[in-house]
């Protein structure tokens, strides 16, 4: 999994007044749960542009006064208007302990469904596992080779090496389902079979003619 870097300055005041001057320079308010000490800092608002609003997932490499920590994110808030962060909690993590993260799906294949015109509905973006840094995945690949319409790939049909996967097994990740112009082009079909007159009908009505 890549690695993101944060340059954090640290935080003196932790009161409403200290917290209302970061926002207004521009920064977030930022804390990192350590594994001796939690640090307090902040870090400026268009930082956080590359790690927050994309689809892939990163771990962060916090940087403040001096000292580098490894970690996650474990939490952002947003303003309910702007959506600007307005805080947001990293964990520290290392390469000795089993962690829980959110890791993308990659979909890859091509479903017989797809083919035969129905429509793929990813439901799952993100699968969550736990497991060493080493081990972590950029994406999680899900095969729809045999996805027919109708049917879903499920948590319980993927394997991950190394990797424990914490989402219900009974969760569908991507399914297939009919489109409505595919099963209005059945519909049509069926109704074109039934107005069809068998052999024996048409028999009988040239026979009265």
């Amino acid at each position: 999994m890549k690695v993101i870097a944060l340059k954090g300055d640290v935080r003196d005041g932790l009161g409403k007044s200290a917290t209302k001057k970061v926002r207004k320079e521009g920064k977030v308010p930022c804390v990192i749960y350590g594994k001796n000490e939690n640090v307090n800092f902040s870090v400026y608002q268009a930082d956080f542009k590359h790690l927050v609003y994309t689809p892939n997932t990163y771990l962060v490499q916090v940087s403040v006064g001096g000292n580098v920590k490894l970690a996650k994110v474990q939490e952002l808030q947003f303003h309910p208007v702007s959506e600007d962060i307005i805080h947001a909690d990293f964990y520290e993590v290392d390469d000795k302990s089993p962690l829980s993260i959110s890791v993308p799906v990659k979909i890859v294949g091509n479903s017989p469904g797809v083919m035969a015109g129905g429509k793929l509905q990813l439901k799952i973006k993100k699968l969550s596992v736990a497991g060493l840094i080493a081990d972590l995945p950029e994406f999680i690949e899900v095969n729809i080779d045999e996805l027919e319409i109708g049917k879903s790939v499920k948590v319980k049909d993927i394997q991950v090496e190394n990797l424990q996967l914490l989402d219900s097994e009974n969760n569908s990740i991507v399914s297939c389902v009919v489109t409505r112009a595919a099963r209005s082009a059945a519909d049509g079909e069926s109704e074109e079979e039934d107005a069809t007159p068998e052999e024996g009908e048409a028999t009988e009505e040239k026979a009265e003619e």
